[in-house]
C-alpha cells in the first residue's frame, strides 16, 4: 500500500496538474510576450542548427502558421541573448507539431507537468511523508505563475525544470552516500551503527552517479539561461556542507578535513566538469556550422590564449558579448520590477490582453470584455510562502534543520543574484525558477501546523483544520484567478475586480 501511494499519489497529482496545462494550449493563436523570439530561434535551430536571421514577417502571420515552409531563413547567424538548450527544448515541440502556438508551447507544458510530479517525489523524500510530498506538488500545480509559464514558450520554466531535477538528484545522492557511510561504521550491541572517529574520517562513500546526473542537469540549466550558473555554485556549496554533516554524524574528529580529503574532489569533479561538458555539447549545432554568429571570430588570431582551440575562443568571445548584453540591459519597460517586490507580487507581467467588443470573441455583455494572461503567482500561496520562509530561517538557524537549509539555499540561488542587477530591466516572472521551493517551504510550515506523530488528538485536529483551511483557500484563489491566467473572455468589471493591487494594472 505504501509503495502504491508513494508512486500513485504523485502520478495522480501530476495528472490533475497536466489536464489544465494542456487545455486550450494553442490559445491565443498568436505570440505571447517574448514568445516571438524563442519560437523563431527554435525553428531556426531545427532548420540550420544555429540561430539564423529571421525574415521581417511575424511568426504569427496566418500564412506562416498555415505553411511554415514559406519561411526563407537567412544563413547569416544572428546575435542571441541566451544559450541554445532551452530553445532546443521548444524546438522539440515544433518538430512534433509544427510552427504554431501549440507546437512551440507543447514542451513547456510537458515540463511544467513533470515538475509537479518531481516535486511530489522530492517532497516525499525530503519530509519522509507521501502526504506532504503530494501536498507540495499540489501547491505547485495551483500556482498561477507556474501555470502561466507552463503554457508559454519562454526559457525560465525550462531552467526551473532542470534545476529541480538537479535538486532531486542531489537529495538521492545525499541519502545514498549517508547510507554507505553508515554501513561502514561498527555496529553496537543494539544492532545500530555506532559513530567512530576513524571510520568517520577515513571511510569512502563510493561512486556518486546521482551527483553526475545533477551536474548534467545543472549544465542544461546554465545552457538555457545564464542564471542557471548561480544554482551550480550554490548547490556545490550545499553538497559540501551535506558531506561535512555526514562525516560529523559518523563521528569524524575533523569533518571538514575529512571532506577535503575524501569528498571534495568527488563533489567538484561530479558537478563542475560534467556541467561544463554538457554546456559545450548544447552548442554542437553552432560548432558544426560555418555561419553561426561569431563562429570564426578567433580564426587566425594569435595572442596569449592561442593554445586554446579557435572554436572555443570564438564561443568565449560570443558568450562574453552575451554577458555584457544581459547585465547592461537598461531599456525601460512598463512591466519591469525590482526583485524586492517579487515575493509580495508587486508588479506581475501582462503577457497578453485583448478587449473584445460585445458579440465578438465570446463577449456576451453589452459592454467591452477582457481577455488577459497575467503572469501572477497565486497570491495566498505567495504571501503564505513569505511567512514560511521566516519559519524556515528559524528552523535552519536555531534548530539546525538541514531540510530548511536545503530549501533556503535553492530559494537564495534563484532569488538573491538578481539584487546584483537591480538597475537592469528585469521581470517578476523570472521568479518561476524558485517557485517549487516556495511550495516546499509552505509544505514544511503546514507540516509543523499538523504537528509531529504522537501529538494528542486535539492538537492534531486543530492543526489539520488550520492546514486544510489554508490549502483550500489557496486552491480557491487559483480558481478565482483562473480566467486571467488563461485569456478567457470575461466582462471587464470581472477582470477589474481581480486586480487586487493597483500595480497589477
Amino acid at each position: 500500500m505504501a509503495r502504491w501511494s508513494g508512486r500513485g499519489g504523485p502520478l495522480l497529482v501530476a495528472l490533475l496538474a497536466g489536464l489544465p496545462r494542456f487545455w486550450r494550449l494553442g490559445s491565443p493563436r498568436a505570440v505571447v510576450f517574448d514568445e516571438t523570439y524563442y519560437a523563431k530561434d527554435a525553428w531556426s535551430l531545427l532548420r540550420l542548427g544555429y540561430e539564423g536571421t529571421w525574415p521581417d514577417r511575424k511568426v504569427s502571420d496566418p500564412q506562416i502558421l498555415a505553411d511554415p515552409q514559406v519561411i526563407t531563413l537567412s544563413d547569416t547567424g544572428t546575435f542571441v541573448a541566451h544559450p541554445p538548450a532551452g530553445k532546443w527544448v521548444i524546438a522539440l515541440g515544433e518538430w512534433m507539431f509544427g510552427l504554431n502556438p501549440f507546437g512551440w508551447r507543447f514542451m513547456t507544458a510537458v515540463l511544467g507537468t513533470l515538475s509537479v510530479l518531481m516535486l511530489c517525489r522530492i517532497g516525499r523524500r525530503l519530509f519522509r511523508s507521501t502526504v506532504l510530498g503530494c501536498l507540495a506538488g499540489a501547491l505547485l500545480a495551483v500556482d498561477g505563475l507556474h501555470y502561466v509559464m507552463s503554457r508559454t514558450a519562454l526559457l525560465d520554466l525550462v531552467v526551473m525544470f532542470f534545476v529541480l531535477a538537479a535538486f532531486g538528484c542531489l537529495l538521492i545522492d545525499r541519502d545514498s552516500a549517508r547510507a554507505r557511510l553508515a554501513a561502514a561504521l561498527p555496529v553496537a550491541e543494539d544492532g545500530r551503527a555506532r559513530p567512530d572517529q576513524d571510520t568517520g574520517d577515513r571511510a569512502g562513500t563510493g561512486a556518486r552517479p546521482w551527483r553526475l546526473a545533477a551536474g548534467f542537469f545543472l549544465g542544461l540549466a546554465a545552457s538555457t539561461k545564464w542564471n542557471g550558473l548561480y544554482f551550480l555554485v550554490f548547490f556545490m556549496i550545499l553538497t559540501v556542507l551535506w558531506d561535512v554533516g555526514s562525516r560529523r554524524v559518523a563521528g569524524a574528529r575533523h569533518p571538514y578535513r575529512a571532506v577535503l580529503r575524501r569528498d571534495l574532489g568527488r563533489s567538484v569533479f561530479s558537478l563542475l566538469p560534467v556541467a561544463v561538458v554538457t554546456y559545450l555539447a548544447t552548442w554542437t549545432g553552432w560548432f558544426l556550422s560555418d555561419d553561426g554568429h561569431g563562429r570564426h571570430w578567433a580564426d587566425g588570431r594569435g595572442g596569449t590564449w592561442s593554445w586554446i582551440p579557435a572554436p572555443l575562443r570564438s564561443l568565449w568571445h560570443y558568450e562574453y558579448g552575451v554577458y555584457r548584453f544581459n547585465v547592461g540591459l537598461h531599456t525601460p519597460h512598463k512591466y519591469e520590477s525590482n526583485p524586492w517586490s517579487w515575493p509580495a507580487l508587486g508588479r506581475p507581467v501582462l503577457f497578453h490582453y485583448q478587449s473584445p467588443k460585445p458579440g465578438k470573441d465570446g463577449c456576451q455583455t453589452t459592454s467591452d470584455c477582457s481577455q488577459a494572461i497575467l503572469a501572477l503567482g497565486t497570491p495566498l500561496l505567495w504571501w503564505s510562502a513569505c511567512c514560511a520562509l521566516v519559519y524556515l530561517l528559524y528552523r535552519w538557524a536555531l534548530r539546525r534543520d538541514w531540510r530548511a537549509g536545503a530549501v533556503l539555499c535553492a530559494v537564495g540561488a534563484g532569488y538573491l543574484p538578481w539584487f546584483l542587477y537591480q538597475d537592469r530591466t528585469i521581470f517578476s516572472f523570472y521568479a518561476v525558477v524558485f517557485v517549487p521551493y516556495l511550495c516546499l517551504a509552505v509544505t514544511m510550515m503546514l507540516g509543523a501546523l499538523l504537528g509531529p506523530p504522537g501529538m494528542n488528538d486535539k492538537r492534531r485536529k486543530r492543526g489539520a483544520v488550520a492546514a486544510g483551511a489554508l490549502v483550500l483557500l489557496i486552491a480557491w484563489n487559483f480558481i478565482y484567478f483562473f480566467p486571467i491566467y488563461t485569456g478567457l473572455t470575461i466582462p471587464y468589471p470581472s477582470w477589474h475586480t481581480r486586480m487586487w493591487l493597483d500595480t497589477w494594472i
